[in-house]
């Protein structure tokens, strides 16, 4: 009885821990989504790549909430953050040199590329620790019935990823985008 008791313990733990990065990741995508349009910052082809790796380590998690904590879903968020570690830790050696002023704004402190490095390895070390934590294997193939706040961070979550993908298409169109954009491809 104590057993299942941890065991239902644990699931909602895990459960509250996923539910608490996906808000995480979703205040990243918020916060450079308000930099872009606030200050009209565009994101550059390295900045688009940062976004599309945490797009992916939100997918992850959202697998985590729906269908359960999985190995397989944490693979896909460590391979997620470490792609996103390295095109913001290829940018921030880009902008490393003395008098380089570098791309954007900081933002308390640091541009959003080092923060970016920064979350993503917070996101591989997260990972490792639940992998190590969460032992119980979920039954992958009933999808979780989610509620309230959860499901509420699932649909911001899945708005900011379109709002990305509006952004990105506004700014690039199909093609290549340019390497220091200053305007919308689509919008003159």
């Amino acid at each position: 009885m104590a057993s299942n008791y941890f065991r239902d313990d644990s699931s909602t733990l895990s459960h509250a821990l996923n539910a608490l990065a996906l808000a995480g990741v979703c205040a990243i995508l918020l916060m450079a989504f308000i930099w872009q349009l606030a200050f009209n910052e565009l994101p550059c082809p390295l900045c688009l790549l940062q976004r599309a790796a945490f797009v992916m380590i939100g997918i992850g998690l959202i697998l985590n909430l729906r269908f359960g904590p999985s190995p397989l879903h944490y693979a896909m968020v460590i391979t997620s953050a470490m792609a996103g570690a390295f095109a913001s830790g290829r940018q921030v050696l880009l902008h490393i040199a003395p008098g380089d002023t570098g791309y954007g704004s900081p933002f308390l402190g640091l541009h959003f590329y080092t923060w970016a490095f920064i979350a993503c390895i917070a996101f591989v070390l997260y990972s490792c620790m639940m992998l190590a934590l969460d032992r119980r294997s979920a039954d992958q193939s009933i999808p979780r019935r989610t509620r309230g706040l959860v499901s509420a961070v699932m649909w911001l979550f899945v708005f900011l990823v379109a709002a990305n993908v509006v952004s990105t298409l506004l700014e690039c169109g199909f093609g290549a985008c340019p390497d220091d954009p200053v305007s919308y491809l689509w919008i003159r």
